[in-house]
């Protein structure tokens, strides 16, 4: 999913009010476009600073990596060793004999139509 320009300048005012230990208030984030010369709509400031009301911002972004089952995978793989590439092989063939999952507009309830 791609952001738009609105999106990303937002998310870098808050992250330079957060490195420098201000509050990220509606505000603040327009005072920092404002001052980029970025001209966006006047709600994304207030939406992003409601995003963010209560949120530990550093700690969110330092915890990055170091959630639940990350990096698990490649420890596995390696203790593996050899006799682990041929159940990987026959794992991908399975994949691929699995029949494609009907989509909502398969069943008719497609929003366009």
């Amino acid at each position: 999913m791609a952001l738009n320009k609105a999106e990303l300048a937002c998310v870098y005012s808050a992250l330079i009010l957060v490195d420098d230990d201000v509050a990220v208030t509606d505000e603040k984030i327009a005072t920092i476009l404002k001052a980029a010369n970025v001209d966006i709509e006047p709600y994304w400031p207030g939406l992003f600073a409601k995003a963010l009301e209560g949120i530990d911002v550093k700690s969110l972004i330092t915890s990055i990596g170091s959630g639940v089952g990350s990096g698990g995978g490649a420890p596995a793989a390696a203790a593996g060793g050899a006799g682990a590439a041929p159940a990987a092989a026959e794992k991908k063939e399975e994949k691929k004999e699995e029949e494609p999952e009907e989509s909502d507009d398969d069943m008719g309830f497609g929003l366009f139509g």
